[in-house]
């Protein structure tokens, strides 16, 4: 992986995800794409294992620095995102996540899966939290859709190119 160019872009993703995304939101300000989230699917389905896991903890924490819903704390984010981003790339070694539905799909239950174990670990540490029916849903739904089309560009700036992390044709045509 290109060090470099991931920290790039996430810096990037986050000054972006703190401003000029806020002119995408839908009816409400707290309804718009969650960069960080598709980046975060991205790298856990092209990345290896060791590399998607380090990639998804950098990725939370930029999220938790990022957050401006609850910036009081900090974890929640580093935790879920690190969680379930290597749950995808353990799950993406066996199912390879290359149709825009898949992505699609893959963006919108980790969204949702990410919100509400965040969700619950700010709950569990200030019970004075109000759950926001947006974050959980809309954000996650939103995102999916707005993501498979991110990734093309994102792959070209990190030089991932290919389809994921299944064979590649090369190597499968040397087999038969």
């Amino acid at each position: 992986m290109r060090w470099l160019r991931f920290a790039v872009l996430i810096l990037a993703a986050s000054i972006l995800q703190t401003g000029p995304v806020g002119i995408l939101a839908l009816v409400r300000p707290d309804i718009k794409p969650d960069l960080l989230l598709i980046l975060l699917v991205f790298f856990a389905i092209r990345c290896n294992s060791k590399d998607a896991i380090l990639a998804s903890f950098a990725i939370g924490f930029v999220a938790d620095l990022s957050n401006s819903t609850v910036p009081l704390f900090m974890g929640p984010r580093i935790i879920s995102f690190g969680l379930f981003g290597m749950l995808l790339s353990d799950l993406s070694s066996t199912i390879f996540v290359r149709k825009v539905r898949h992505q699609f799909l893959a963006i919108f239950l980790m969204g949702c899966l990410t919100a509400g174990l965040s969700g619950l670990l700010m709950f569990l540490r200030a019970q004075s939290i109000t759950i926001n029916v947006a974050v959980f849903l809309w954000q996650p739904l939103y995102s999916a859709v707005l993501g498979p089309f991110l990734f093309l560009p994102v792959g070209w700036w990190m030089r991932m190119y290919g389809k994921g992390r299944g064979p590649s044709r090369r190597r499968a045509l040397l087999r038969r």
